[in-house]
């Protein structure tokens, strides 16, 4: 039941290759616009009017290879997703076997066949890779904060000129609040003393 390396890699390789064909699409579209300009100039408007033909059909081309592109790049994050988690099913197992042959293919339809399975396949596994990624989310908002306190209190101990001790030493259950204190008091009594030697 493992996807295997190699079944992602010709996922994100077949993403990768309809991105270029997109690419291409791109520069026959620009081509078959100087051509346009080309016959206009001649006063061939028979002519001007097949190479616009062709250049809203690559034109056109180039946006649905970019989609898919895009379409399948998402599918293979998500069979990622799955690996790691270890969701894949026999069913999802199933359709990996039989994509090879789709992705070389680069017919438009059969790869969006394909991707109709695959996010088929993943109707439950999205329930619990959002349970996943909440969970995830809930971690980094319950830490962040607590540094962004930390900071906070570092930088306005720097204003005051004040050394902050973040240690509580052992045994006190006091807050960071009176550690504060103390370290302001501490440093108020140091300064008090160098006053005295200085007089």
């Amino acid at each position: 039941l493992t996807c295997t390396a190699e079944h992602l890699f010709n996922l994100k390789f077949a993403a990768k290759e309809l991105n270029r064909n997109s690419k291409k699409c791109d520069k026959e579209e620009k081509a078959e616009k100087a051509k346009i300009k080309k016959a206009i100039q001649k006063g061939n408007m028979e002519v001007a009017r097949i190479h616009a033909e062709n250049a809203i059909r690559q034109k056109n081309q180039a946006i649905n290879f970019l989609r898919m592109s895009a379409r399948v790049d998402a599918v293979a994050a998500r069979v990622e997703t799955a690996v790691t988690m270890g969701k894949v099913t026999k069913s999802m197992a199933g359709v990996v076997k039989s994509m090879d042959a789709t992705l070389k293919s680069m017919n438009l339809e059969k790869i969006s066949a394909l991707m109709d399975k695959f996010e088929h396949q993943f109707e439950t596994l999205d329930v619990q890779t959002q349970q996943m990624e909440d969970t995830m989310s809930n971690t980094t908002t319950l830490t962040t904060p607590q540094n962004q306190v930390d900071m906070l209190l570092q930088e306005m101990a720097d204003e005051a000129g004040l050394d902050l001790n973040m240690e509580l030493p052992q045994g006190q259950t006091g807050s960071v609040g009176t550690s504060v204190a103390s370290a302001e008091q501490d440093e108020l009594s140091q300064r008090l003393a160098r006053l005295r030697d200085q007089v």
